[in-house]
């Protein structure tokens, strides 16, 4: 098993996990809701959001972990712990609800250094098309668990759409990215595609 890369202050990381052995995340729409919460309360101190697609069995995010400036309050500044518990509390969560034992995510979570600005921009499109890729909706464009409209319509929210928006610079080009992304040129940056 190779080894995980740290996640460092001030740095983008695309991060993505699938079940154990393939099996379920989400059961029905309530989970996707208290995933959120609890993505609030474990990694929103910690890391900015810029795009996110959770499906059935798998998700993606593109996050920045917040400059250690930022992060005045926090007892810890191991970024990994926190998306282990989020991860933990998600699954007692789980197992209690739908009377489970064991494992729920795959482990260890995968992340991935973004180090360019074309990777960034290509990733906010990867992440997007994932449910249509993976034959979860018939348009990656009204996936309800995706962060493609919150950006695409400039809708408040916790998501760092504005920041994404001024990198493509505007919706028309927005659209544009995510109607012709070539995975090809991400390819080896996306590793093992769920």
């Amino acid at each position: 098993m190779s080894k995980q890369i740290p996640l460092i202050s001030g740095q983008y990381y695309h991060i993505y996990n699938r079940g154990n052995n393939g099996e379920n995340l989400f059961f029905e729409e309530r989970n996707y809701e208290y995933f959120f919460k609890l993505y609030i309360r474990y990694i929103y101190p910690i890391a900015d959001t810029y795009a996110y697609c959770l499906m059935k069995n798998h998700f993606h995010f593109l996050v920045r972990i917040k400059l250690d400036t930022d992060l005045s309050g926090l007892i810890t500044l191991d970024y990994s712990k926190q998306f282990s518990n989020l991860f933990n509390a998600y699954t007692k969560a789980i197992n209690k609800t739908y009377q489970r034992t064991g494992n729920l995510f795959q482990r260890p979570f995968k992340r991935i250094l973004v180090n360019s600005n074309a990777y960034l921009v290509n990733l906010v499109s990867y992440i997007h098309r994932n449910p249509q890729k993976h034959g979860f909706t018939e348009d990656f464009r009204t996936y309800p668990y995706s962060s493609y409209q919150t950006i695409y319509q400039q809708k408040n929210s916790r998501i760092n759409g504005q920041e994404v928006m001024d990198w493509i610079h505007n919706p028309k080009l927005f659209v544009e990215y995510h109607d012709n992304l070539d995975e090809m040129e991400i390819r080896h940056l996306i590793e093992d595609d769920y």
